[in-house]
């Protein structure tokens, strides 16, 4: 099951000029190295962003340290490349002040999951109205591949040479624990599909969350080959769709069940009944961890949207707040400095 390309949704204004992919591509150098999968996330991220009716100069990329962190030099709007994991801190406050800006975050695993981490957290609990795509390639590939927060446990790198005593983070996990009012999941060889999940991130209002599997072909090379290649994926990939039962294959013939809180394959499933059927919408986030706890090789590996739910936003209710202030009248700024316990120092 393939997902559509992403929509043009009739929202774009006619009274704008109608922008291409070539009016958000820049005339720097794009230096990944040759066959990285950032390439085929800025591709479709360029494809996607005309779809959304903006002027460029209301879209802004932040990103922090990392080779995914060198985005905002290759997309023809507004950017700033920050520091070490402070990426989504800064774009919490650029939003705040312009609301009216469309704001992404682009960082990676060990940018956002390790010194970032803590900011990475408090953006989504907040629910800033921020697109936040986090590559994953579970490796460090700008330092020269050491392990990241994400590599695989016992793994093999140049900082672990007996191979890693840790646990890898899940980055889907960590978002739908933090409350994220949008987790989706997508590669970077599934062009379609990933364009669409960045459009349909782009268009949620709230804090939208996605992580993209991204090959790493110098440090960690084929990391995700074994479920994504075109030749396999469908049948070691499964699609989720709002209100459809969970299936997969070439065919769609087999489907996935569950037997109380654990989850089954069920093989030549001829009727859809017993089997699971996705609901992103609800609050609860049961299903979505369930279905984030199905690893590969014992399951299709689930890409899609996990979780896409509504809530009053952090930027629009500081909006609020000033608002109903400003209402009460003007204030004093000399009033507040001297209110409360003031002293003079002679």
């Amino acid at each position: 099951m393939t997902a559509p390309t992403a929509p043009n949704d009739g929202l774009i204004s006619p009274d704008l000029p109608v922008l291409t992919r070539k009016d958000f591509v820049t005339d720097q150098e794009v230096r990944w190295c040759p066959g990285c999968g950032d390439y085929s996330i800025l591709a479709q991220m360029q494809k996607m962003l005309p779809e959304l009716g903006i002027p460029r100069e209301q879209i802004v990329f932040i990103s922090g340290i990392g080779c995914s962190s060198r985005f905002p030099y290759y997309v023809n709007t507004y950017g700033f490349h920050s520091i070490h994991g402070r990426a989504p801190t800064i774009a919490t406050g650029l939003k705040t002040a312009r609301p009216e800006l469309t704001v992404f975050v682009i960082t990676g695993d060990g940018d956002g999951l390790s010194i970032g981490g803590n900011h990475l957290l408090h953006a989504m609990r907040r629910n800033v109205d921020l697109n936040i795509i986090l590559f994953n390639n579970r490796i460090y590939g700008l330092t020269k591949g050491q392990y990241s927060p994400t590599s695989e446990f016992g793994k093999i790198t140049k900082s672990s040479p007996y191979g890693t005593t840790e646990r890898p983070l899940n980055p889907i996990r960590i978002a739908l624990a933090a409350g994220a009012t949008f987790v989706a999941r997508s590669v970077d060889r599934d062009t379609r599909h990933l364009e669409e999940m960045l459009y349909r991130a782009a268009k949620h209002r709230g804090v939208s969350f996605v992580e993209v599997y991204q090959n790493c072909n110098i440090f960690n090379d084929g990391a995700f080959a074994a479920f994504a290649e075109k030749e396999v994926r469908a049948d070691r990939m499964i699609y989720l769709e709002h209100g459809k039962p969970l299936r997969f294959g070439k065919e769609n013939q087999h489907g996935i069940r569950l037997n109380g809180f654990t989850p089954e394959i069920v093989e030549n499933a001829t009727t859809d009944e017993g089997l699971l059927v996705h609901d992103a919408h609800t609050e609860n986030i049961t299903l979505a961890n369930i279905l984030v706890g199905m690893d590969y090789p014992d399951f299709p590996v689930p890409i899609g949207v996990f979780r896409d739910v509504d809530a009053p936003t952090f930027d629009q209710l500081v909006q609020q707040q000033v608002e109903e202030a400003m209402a009460k009248g003007k204030g004093s700024l000399e009033a507040v400095l001297r209110a409360g316990e003031t002293w003079v120092v002679e």
